[in-house]
């Protein structure tokens, strides 16, 4: 005898019911383990961050309006480096010192200490004859005079006094250059001896519009007739 099976029952609606719960739950637990695969990619993401560019890293220029604006601050802006003042001057040592030669002196030094540097002035010398507290400038050459030698001016330097000046013959620019005596005093001078005639001494200074006893001391070494 044929054996037949008969078909399986339809299921009930409580079973459908049970089955789908079974795999909404299935579902839940794969989205669920997703997003938490998904928050440790995105903190492994922020730990190990690429490193910042090397083009960031550079030093960039100011621009125009911060520049503005640390001026408004009361900031000085750094000036570039090949707009700096020199830290040192090369100089030169001539005529009546111990060791003549070129010489590299700190900026802002001064005729003595360049002579001071050159071993100091030799015997016979007259370094009063310069203007001994002048600023030197780089490359300039500085000539010590011997007692009784008339200095010539180096091109671009500071014209030294070159030992007393006769006070009839010198002319305004140079009695302008005596201590203490300035333009309208040195006038004064020429238009006095050109008044009244020469000087017969040092001390008839005194009858000239602007020179007292202390100035006339002043000048006394510097000035003859």
């Amino acid at each position: 005898m044929e054996d037949v099976r008969r078909p399986d029952p339809t299921p009930s609606p409580v079973e459908r019911l049970h089955a789908a719960l079974q795999f909404i739950g299935v579902a839940r637990l794969v989205a669920s383990a997703v997003s938490v695969l998904a928050v440790l990619a995105g903190a492994w993401w922020l730990l190990h961050a690429p490193a910042t560019p090397i083009e960031q890293t550079l030093p960039r220029a100011a621009s125009p309006t911060t520049l503005a604006a640390a001026v408004s601050a009361g900031a000085a802006p750094t000036a570039p480096a090949a707009l700096a003042a020199p830290a040192a001057i090369v100089v030169q040592a001539a005529g009546a010192v111990v060791h003549p030669g070129v010489y590299t002196l700190p900026a802002g030094s001064r005729i003595q200490d360049l002579i001071l540097a050159a071993g100091g002035p030799a015997a016979g010398s007259d370094p009063d004859a310069l203007a001994l507290a002048t600023v030197l400038v780089d490359g300039q050459r500085v000539q010590v005079p011997m007692e009784g030698e008339v200095v010539i001016a180096e091109p671009g330097a500071p014209a030294p006094l070159s030992g007393p000046i006769d006070l009839n013959r010198a002319t305004a620019a140079q009695l302008d250059e005596l201590p203490g005596i300035g333009p309208s005093t040195a006038a004064a001078i020429v238009e006095h001896r050109t008044t009244n005639g020469p000087f017969a001494s040092i001390d008839g200074l005194l009858d000239v519009r602007g020179i007292g006893p202390a100035k006339l001391d002043a000048i006394r070494g510097a000035v003859t007739v």
